[in-house]
């Protein structure tokens, strides 16, 4: 029992001292002349361009969901019209970020980890080293950016869609008048709502490049290590997204709302 123990616990220190190591590879590589812009720019259009549609329905969906399951609980209590007040502070405080992250993980991490690791695995990576080529900065640092910036512009897109689908559901029974809808909506939030999820976003995105990048780019040889890699991906960014959205909340609790 002891030995498996310390098996664990070494292992758990390896892989810690592993992730820094490549997060600090990261953080040198970022401001260094040679910088691929190109690279960069190209993977910010992949990105954005193929988690557009899914995020947009993931959108349009949680609006209409949401709105459909409060009304008949907002209507028990003569509070039909604080629905879009609801709808659009829960979305853009905690829902939109959370739920966007976690579609955006399973569509852009596990892609990264499994483009990474198959070229850890056919030594594309290794040949790009070799001809002295920096992979870290090619490869990692415009993928880590291009998902900090593009995951944060994609809750902006959902959460939009997501007030759109709320309207789109207060209308299925009764016609309400999209300016005084769409007013109630923006005039329930304010700057303490907006910033915070904004931040939270980001982190969101770098995790999930982060997590990605890391496991494909340090996958084991053999095929079967693409998948894991692309698996692993997933798995490791959701947790730590619910882990930083539980810290987030905490101190958004405790210097915001308070």
């Amino acid at each position: 029992m002891a030995n498996n123990f310390s098996l664990f616990r070494n292992k758990v220190l390896e892989e810690a001292g592993s992730q820094v190591y490549f997060m600090a590879s990261f953080f040198r590589n970022i401001f260094k002349s040679t910088f691929e812009m190109n690279e960069f720019i190209r993977q910010c259009f992949l990105l954005g361009n193929k988690s557009f549609p899914l995020v947009s329905i993931t959108g349009i969906i949680l609006g209409f969901v949401l709105t459909l399951q409060s009304l008949p609980t907002m209507k028990e209590f003569g509070a039909e019209s604080f629905v879009p007040k609801m709808v659009t502070v829960s979305i853009v405080r905690e829902i939109g970020p959370v739920i966007i992250a976690l579609i955006c993980t399973g569509k852009i991490a596990s892609g990264i980890g499994a483009e990474l690791g198959s070229m850890k695995v056919t030594e594309q990576i290794d040949a790009m080293d070799v001809s002295g080529a920096n992979s870290v900065q090619y490869l990692v640092v415009t993928r880590i950016l291009a998902c900090t910036l593009m995951v944060p512009l994609l809750t902006i897109l959902a959460d939009a869609l997501a007030i759109c689908g709320s309207f789109i559901a207060m209308n299925l029974n009764q016609y309400v008048n999209y300016h005084l809808f769409f007013q109630k909506c923006f005039m329930s939030l304010s700057f303490d709502d907006l910033l915070p999820a904004f931040i939270k976003s980001i982190f969101f995105g770098f995790t999930i490049g982060f997590i990605g990048t890391y496991k494909g780019y340090n996958s084991n040889a053999g095929t079967e290590s693409v998948g894991f890699a692309a698996n692993s991906a997933v798995v490791s960014a959701s947790l730590w997204i619910i882990l930083i959205d539980a810290v987030a909340a905490q101190i958004t609790n405790a210097f915001v709302y308070t």
